[in-house]
């Protein structure tokens, strides 16, 4: 049936873009010789529209360059967090403790992370996450911030251009282009960058080249760093669970990219693209060592690793019409292979001296083709430009826990099945500008569908025997979106939006299996009924851009319906195996119906004659379970991050406050409530004239080695008890005073 559905969808929207695009030719051809034909492109504030760029032309993403990237000296997604984006939060993953990246105070699955176009898929394993051997770090870091162009944070519920899964935003990455490195009037350019920070005491480098021949360009970017533990303000270096020392750690961390591009006459590009991200990590699992009991871990023996992969392949295409007029004016085109890996695990000696391994691993293979056209034209005094694209995609799915106790491998098994999986996504948006009135009007649509099949051959997996065999899911949906801007004066733009989101259930929320009946009365499992999540977001706001003063305010509210939340059930399918020998134990996937997040965000930059510089930006957003009125403890309480630097042509200096309130109260003792807290960063930069090209950098972050926390990443900490997954509450810390030094080469 959804076959049909497709079918149906794809055949529809093909014939409202060939309207669209013929219904414009036809109106150029009609025009009168002496009317100016000659279109620009729509611009948005400065920002020029690309095809098939799902960041452009809305008000609600961000962007930092990879200009901005060198000179903030922004490595991961926590320094993006930090310096241009305060609204962004990156969570470590750490023993017991799900990490990752938040966006509006959602993260997971509910933020998007595409690089260049290309989706990352998002994996999860709740029955390992809780666990201090097994968690996986999000996917949304494989990538290297060295390798990129640019960054774009798309804010808001909106899936009408970014598909299934928008529900917080979307990291949009865009990596380095040939003509990113080279210069005006020459035909080769390079960058190169050695750096060190003893915030993790890693040293690393990287290298990006390209050179033109002819009308072919090749890029050719490498980097590697080596660090260790990321440093907190804990202080008791011992073994077990009261450790307050992060457990030490070795990590090593590679990305390759290759690219290829070759112009054709016409506005015609064609180009491949080859792509590794490598990181491997080995830690000393110290909080878990210091047992005496014979099934304890054996203490300085026992020990973890992870290990993250990505490899890309893609076969692109770029157009640009070489003159106005023509049907199609900007195109871009990638047919993709990627795949994504991570393995993650522990294991060594037992007291007993019996061995004791676990190693969780997953993989998913995607076959894909992304990208959109765009065609400016005019009609009866309207400029428009229409853009149509998407993506379809399979997928094959696999995991696979090996376990090995004492020397058998018998509970060894998939925690869940291999699974292919099919989605299509279709947009269609025209961006329509009403003469000279400043006014611009964007209607928008784009249409999801999915299907999910799990292998029929399940064996080895107990817990399809009580629970039944999981079985196809499929859905589809519509997300529309409505934008309108006003140009007040030439340096104020008014913005208002309402959209549409959308999220597909995981394959882990849908197909989970993890039984543990006979020893402990649980299973951890799937729902096979969820409903996928939709919300409906509401934007209002304001830009203001001038030559040395710039602004924005956003104010926004998200409704969302069938919020996928985890939740604990009781079960007569089996009993508890522990007197008084009651009821079994589900810990599963339902829809909450409803939930509420709302908030204001607002950034502003002021540069004055005389070289100095100030800005401020703030984020603060609040959440609820509308029916329950619970807090949703993933938005973080208000973030401000306040600078005052001084540039000169040759050197500057920049020293900036970041601010931030204590987590909300909710309640309960059980609940770690972070207390607000302010650090200072200074940092500052020299270009010797002597050494053309060169910057030096250095930088001291946390000045007053302050102890703080990151409210999300300790939302669910204990601060009553300890275990292997719930440390003291200062090993949660965030990192004391560091340093950072980088040394950049421009060629």
């Amino acid at each position: 049936m959804v076959t049909r559905r497709l079918r149906s969808t794809l055949t529809t929207c093909t014939a409202l873009a060939v309207f669209s695009l013929a219904h414009g030719a036809a109106a150029q051809q009609g025009a009168p010789p002496q009317a100016d034909t000659t279109l620009k492109p729509i611009v948005l504030k400065g920002k020029r529209v690309k095809a098939g760029n799902l960041a452009a032309a809305t008000p609600l993403a961000s962007t930092t360059t990879a200009e901005e990237i060198r000179k903030k000296d922004i490595g991961n997604l926590q320094d993006l967090g930090r310096t241009t984006e305060p609204g962004v939060d990156y969570v470590d993953t750490k023993p017991g403790q799900r990490g990752g990246l938040f966006i509006r105070g959602l993260g997971g699955a509910r933020v998007v992370t595409l690089v260049d176009n290309i989706p990352i898929q998002y994996f999860e394993n709740f029955a390992r996450e809780g666990q201090a051997t097994t968690g996986l770090s999000s996917t949304n870091s494989t990538f290297d911030f060295s390798s990129l162009s640019t960054v774009d944070v798309v804010r808001g519920a909106d899936s009408s251009r970014v598909g299934s899964g928008a529900l917080g935003g979307a990291l949009v990455l865009r990596t380095l282009e040939p003509e990113d490195l080279i210069g005006d009037d020459k035909d080769w350019g390079g960058v190169a960058k050695a750096n060190a920070d003893s915030e993790d005491k890693s040293v690393g480098g990287s290298v990006a080249v390209a050179k033109k021949i002819g009308n072919t360009s090749i890029l050719f970017q490498g980097s590697y760093k080596h660090g260790q533990e990321r440093d907190n303000r804990g202080v008791r270096d011992i073994d077990g669970s009261t450790r307050t020392v992060p457990n030490p750690s070795d990590t090593d961390q590679s990305n390759l990219m290759v690219k290829i591009r070759h112009d054709i006459e016409g506005g015609h590009r064609i180009g491949i693209t080859a792509e590794r991200f490598l990181s491997k990590s080995e830690t000393d699992l110290r909080t878990l060592w210091g047992g005496t009991t014979p099934t304890s871990y054996l203490t300085g023996e026992y020990s973890g690793d992870e290990n993250r992969e990505r490899d890309r392949v893609s076969l692109d295409y770029e157009y640009e019409a070489p003159e106005a007029g023509s049907p199609v004016s900007r195109a871009n085109f990638s047919l993709y292979w990627q795949r994504l890996a991570q393995e993650s695990g522990s294991g060594s000696l037992r007291n007993n001296g019996t061995t004791y391994i676990r190693n969780d691993s997953m993989q998913n293979n995607a076959y894909g083709i992304t990208g959109g056209l765009e065609s400016d034209f005019a009609t009866d005094g309207i400029d428009h430009t229409v853009r149509f694209g998407g993506s379809a995609s399979l997928q094959y799915f696999n995991e696979y826990l090996f376990a090995n106790t004492a020397g058998s491998t018998a509970a060894s098994e998939s925690d869940m099945p291999d699974i292919t999986g099919k989605s299509l996504g279709i947009y269609l948006e025209d961006q329509m500008a009403f003469g000279n009135s400043g006014f611009t009007l964007t209607p928008g649509i784009r249409f999801d569908a999915y299907s999910y099949d799990p292998d029929a051959s399940l064996a080895g997996n107990t817990g399809y025997g009580p629970l039944g065999i999981p079985t196809a899911n499929d859905g589809s949906r519509f997300s529309p979106k409505l934008l309108a801007t006003y140009d007040l004066t030439p340096e104020v733009q008014l913005f208002a939006q309402w959209s549409m989101a959308y999220r597909a259930p995981t394959m882990n929320e849908l197909y989970l299996m993890f039984p543990n009946i006979a020893t402990a009365g649980y299973a951890v499992v799937g729902n096979p009924t969820l409903k996928a999540e939709t919300s409906n977001g509401f934007e209002i706001g304001a830009t203001y851009t001038d030559a040395d003063l710039t602004g924005k305010l956003t104010l926004f509210h998200n409704r969302y319906k069938n919020f996928i939340d985890q939740v604990t059930e009781t079960t007569t399918l089996w009993a508890s195996p522990f007197p008084p020998f009651g009821p079994g134990s589900i810990f599963t996937y339902r829809n909450r119906a409803s939930v509420e997040i709302s908030g204001v965000e607002a950034k502003i930059r002021k540069e004055f004659a005389n070289g100095f510089f100030t800005h401020a930006s703030l984020a603060y957003a609040f959440g609820r379970d509308t029916d329950t009125n619970e807090y949703i403890r993933t938005v973080a309480p208000f973030k401000a991050i306040l600078g005052i630097g001084y540039n000169q042509e040759s050197w500057g200096t920049e020293l900036t406050g970041i601010f931030s309130s204590g987590m909300r109260p909710d309640g309960q003792s059980s609940t770690f409530e972070a207390p607000g807290y302010g650090i200072a960063n200074l940092t500052g930069w020299w270009e010797p004239e002597q050494a053309k090209g060169l910057r030096v950098q250095a930088g001291v972050y946390n000045i007053f080695d302050t102890r703080y926390y990151n409210a999300v990443g300790v939302r669910g900490i204990n601060p009553n008890t300890t275990s292997g997954t719930n440390q003291p509450v200062a090993f949660y810390s965030e990192p004391g005073r560091s340093f950072k030094l980088s040394l950049t080469q421009r060629f």
